[in-house]
């Protein structure tokens, strides 16, 4: 993790100098080190350089975390969980911030489009730093933002993009998504539960 904290930096110093350098050289320099830090990444994760460039070195402009949004909708003590396509796992409904959407719409949007549910966003729970909540490697540098949703309406049901939505009790949790939810931050979540939800935290 520690080497890839570094590599992730490097690329994100070589973005920002390709977006703010007029100089040929300079230019030449910081695409030089992009490259450097594509393969570093494909020697770390054992990949094909073309494959990590697309996942980890394909943006432009200054580089800054992704934004990805988790919501915790609790009914009768237990924790709503869906069941993700991607990887065939468990996770808070959530996903990226969606551009000119604010933060409570997404909860909306996701909620509604993974579990069936119509909710409204209450209460920010926590912004994390998904490098110090036990994550398993990411391509890249995130922030976990965490809402509390109250349900309106609806029934459960399953999406495009997941398979099955349930609530589930804090001790029967299913095979979780730890790129989306790690067990650090889901006990974190369990502990706001079960003393009423105070402050927000954040890192």
């Amino acid at each position: 993790m520690d080497w890839l904290k570094k590599i992730r930096r490097i690329q994100a110093l070589a973005q920002t100098g390709l977006h703010y350098a007029t100089d040929t050289f300079d230019l030449g320099r910081y695409e030089e080190l992009r490259q450097i830090s594509i393969q570093l990444a494909a020697d770390l994760a054992n990949a094909e350089p073309e494959k990590v460039k697309g996942q980890f070195a394909s943006g432009k402009g200054f580089e800054t975390p992704k934004v990805d949004i988790r919501f915790v909708v609790i009914k009768d003590g237990r924790i709503l969980i869906v069941h993700e396509k991607m990887d065939n796992r468990w996770s808070l409904p959530g996903g990226f911030a969606d551009v000119n959407l604010s933060a409570a719409t997404v909860a909306e949007k996701e909620v509604w489009e993974e579990a069936g549910l119509e909710v409204k966003a209450k209460k920010l729970l926590a912004l994390l730093d998904a490098n110090q909540h036990d994550f398993p490697p990411l391509e890249n540098h995130f922030y976990k933002a965490i809402f509390l949703c109250e349900i309106s309406s609806g029934e459960l049901s399953s999406g495009v993009e997941t398979y099955d939505a349930r609530f589930f009790p804090w001790d029967d949790l299913p095979p979780l998504s730890e790129k989306r939810n790690s067990a650090t931050l889901m006990k974190m979540i369990r502990e706001w539960s079960e003393n009423g939800f105070g402050e927000t935290y954040f890192d």
